[in-house]
C-alpha cells in the first residue's frame, strides 16, 4: 500500500458516525446530492434509472476523502485501461473487453465484437425463419457466468412472451437436466453448449447426456441440433459441431462478464435480436456515464465508496440486495457470482496480502416475500447490513394497480423503517418491540424493467465491482479460487489424490471409490 493510499484510508477512518436522521436534519439538499440518474434513448425508447444513496452514511467530508483515495489508487488511469482494452488482469496477462461488446473499447475490440454479433444475429434470424426446422425449445447448458447471466435475462424478459422456450441448465445433478427434458419436445429442441474452453466437465457431461436424449428420442443427427458458444471454436468443431453453428467470443471476455457476447444467444433466441440489442444499449448508457463522470458524480464509483465505508470502516461482512419485482428474482444470485468471484480475494493485484477485508458476502431475495423472512434480522438483529432495494415504476402485470402500488410502498417503507427505527409499544419501553434504526440502504428505481433497463442494471454492477477492486488494489478478473476444488474432483475421478481421512470416509460411504 502506498503512502498516499494509507493516508487516504487513515483520513476516512477518522470520520465520526452521525446517525442517518441527523445527516438528513443537517442537510436539506442531501437527497439531491446523493441521488442521480442514468438515462438512455429517445421518444418511446427513452428510459432511465434513479440511484439514491442518500440513506447511507456518506457525507461531503467522506466523499472528499474517498475521492482522494480514488486519486491515490489511480482510478482514472485504471478505468481508462479497462475501457481501452489494455491489460487489467495481470495474473493472466489479459484485457477485460466485455464493454467492447457494447461498443466501448479499442477500435479493434469493438470491430471484432460487432462482427461476432452480426454472425450471431444471422444465425438466430435463420433459426427463427426455420433453417433448422421448427424450433420451440432451447436447452442452454453452461455453468457459472455462462448460465447465470442468460438465466437472469431470460427470466426477466420472457414473463409475457417468448419466441422460443428456453431452459437453462447448469447443475451436474442429473435432476436439473431431466427437468428440462420433461418440458421439451426432442423434435423441436435445440441445445446450446456454452463453455469458454469447451472442456468444462460439468457442461460437457451435461451436453453428452443431452445428445443421448435426442438420439434416444429419434433424432438422427443429435449434434446437428447443437449450437456452440465458446472462446475455443476449434474445440467445438473437434467435438462435432459444424462451424456454421459455432458462435465464438473473445478470450478476453470473462465468464461472469460474458452475457453481452455469444453467451447471450439464448436471450436473443427467446426475445428476438432487437430486444437483445436494447439490452446492449442500456448497458452502453452506463458505460458512457462511467467513462466520463468524475469523482463522486460517477455513480458506480459513489456506490463503491459506500461499499468500502461499510466493509472496511464499519466492519459489515455482508451486503443484501432485495428486488421488489418478480422479474428480478434471479438478480441476487447473479450478483453473488459477479461480486464474490470478482472481489473475493486475499492478495492485491501485485501479489501482496491485502490490508483489510475485500468483498462482503452478497445475498438477498425478492420483496415482499423477504419481509416475512429475513427482514427480522435486518431490523432487530445485531448485524449491520447495508441493503440495496431494486424496483421499477411501471408494473410488470396487468392486474389491479393496487398490486404494484402496495409493492412499491412496501419497498420504500422498508428503507424508511431501517433508517428511522422506533418502538411499537404504546409506552415506548418494550425492548422486544424496539428498532434501533440508523441502518443504511440504497434504492435503484427503474422507470420500467425492460431490456435496456436490465442491461443498465447489470452494467452498473459490473462497474461498481471494478471500482471497488481499484479502491482495494485487487484484480477482479481472475478466479483461481474456483479451480482448486475442481482439480481435486478430477483427481478423484482419475483414481488419484491424497485426501484427509474424513474425505476418504465420505467417498467410501457414498460408493464413489
Amino acid at each position: 500500500m502506498s503512502d498516499a493510499v494509507a493516508a487516504a484510508w487513515k483520513a476516512i477512518g477518522l470520520h465520526k458516525d452521525p446517525t442517518l436522521q441527523d445527516l438528513f436534519a443537517a442537510d436539506r439538499d442531501r437527497v439531491e446530492k446523493l441521488s442521480g440518474r442514468i438515462d438512455w434513448g429517445e421518444g418511446d425508447g427513452a428510459g432511465g434509472i434513479l440511484l439514491d444513496w442518500s440513506k447511507t452514511h456518506l457525507t461531503d467530508g467522506l466523499l472528499a476523502d474517498f475521492e482522494a483515495l480514488a486519486l491515490a489508487c489511480e482510478f482514472d488511469a485504471k478505468r481508462s485501461a479497462l475501457l481501452s482494452g489494455e491489460v487489467v488482469n495481470p495474473t493472466e496477462a489479459r484485457a477485460a473487453t466485455h464493454t467492447a461488446q457494447r461498443g466501448v473499447g479499442s477500435d479493434a475490440d469493438v470491430e471484432e465484437a460487432a462482427a461476432l454479433h452480426r454472425r450471431m444475429q444471422m444465425l438466430i434470424e435463420a433459426i427463427h425463419d426455420g433453417a433448422l426446422g421448427e424450433v420451440k425449445h432451447l436447452i442452454h447448458i453452461g455453468i457459472g457466468g455462462s448460465a447465470l447471466g442468460p438465466a437472469l435475462a431470460v427470466d426477466a424478459l420472457t414473463r409475457d412472451l417468448a419466441l422460443v422456450d428456453v431452459h437453462v441448465v447448469s447443475n451436474i445433478d442429473g435432476l436439473a437436466l431431466e427437468q428440462a427434458f420433461a418440458a421439451c419436445d426432442p423434435a423441436t429442441t435445440l441445445v446450446a453448449v456454452a463453455s469458454k474452453t469447451f472442456t468444462t466437465i460439468e457442461t460437457m457431461t451435461n451436453a453428452a447426456s443431452a445428445l443421448a436424449w435426442l438420439e434416444d428420442n429419434g433424432i438422427d443427427d443429435p449434434v446437428g441440433r447443437v449450437v456452440a458458444l465458446t472462446a475455443s471454436p476449434g474445440k467445438a468443431v473437434e467435438w462435432g459441431v459444424d462451424e456454421t453453428r459455432v458462435l465464438p467470443f473473445p478470450e478476453s471476455v470473462g465468464g461472469r462478464y460474458s452475457l453481452w457476447s455469444s453467451i447471450g444467444f439464448p436471450v436473443a433466441m427467446a426475445v428476438g435480436w432487437e430486444e437483445f440489442a436494447a439490452m446492449l444499449d442500456g448497458a452502453r448508457a452506463v458505460d458512457d456515464h462511467f467513462a466520463s463522470a468524475r469523482g463522486r458524480d460517477n455513480l458506480p464509483l459513489r456506490a463503491a465508496f459506500a461499499d468500502q465505508y461499510y466493509s472496511r470502516i464499519r466492519g459489515c461482512q455482508t451486503r443484501a440486495c432485495f428486488a421488489y419485482d418478480e422479474r428480478l428474482a434471479l438478480l441476487p444470485d447473479y450478483l453473488q457470482q459477479l461480486e464474490m468471484e470478482s472481489n473475493g480475494k486475499s492478495v492485491t493485484a501485485k501479489g501482496e496480502p491485502v490490508s483489510g477485508p475485500t468483498a462482503p458476502v452478497t445475498w438477498g431475495g425478492v420483496g415482499t416475500d423477504a419481509q416475512h423472512a429475513v427482514f427480522q434480522l435486518l431490523h432487530q438483529g445485531t448485524h449491520l447490513i447495508p441493503v440495496d432495494f431494486v424496483a421499477a415504476i411501471a408494473p410488470g402485470d396487468d392486474l389491479d394497480p393496487a398490486h404494484h402500488r402496495i409493492l412499491l410502498t412496501n419497498c420504500f417503507a422498508q428503507g424508511a423503517a431501517l433508517m428511522a427505527g422506533g418502538n411499537m409499544a404504546s409506552d415506548g419501553k418494550d425492548l422486544a418491540r424496539a428498532f434501533p434504526g440508523d441502518r443504511p440502504s440504497a434504492t435503484m428505481l427503474c422507470d420500467d424493467l425492460d431490456a435496456a433497463a436490465l442491461g443498465a442494471l447489470i452494467a452498473f454492477h459490473e462497474h461498481r465491482v471494478f471500482a471497488n477492486a481499484v479502491l482495494m488494489g485487487i484484480n477482479p478478473f481472475d478466479q483461481f479460487g474456483v479451480e482448486l476444488g475442481k482439480k481435486m474432483a478430477k483427481d478423484i475421478e482419475g483414481g488419484g489424490g491424497d485426501f484427509d481421512p474424513s474425505t476418504q470416509a465420505l467417498l467410501a460411504a457414498a460408493g464413489v471409490i
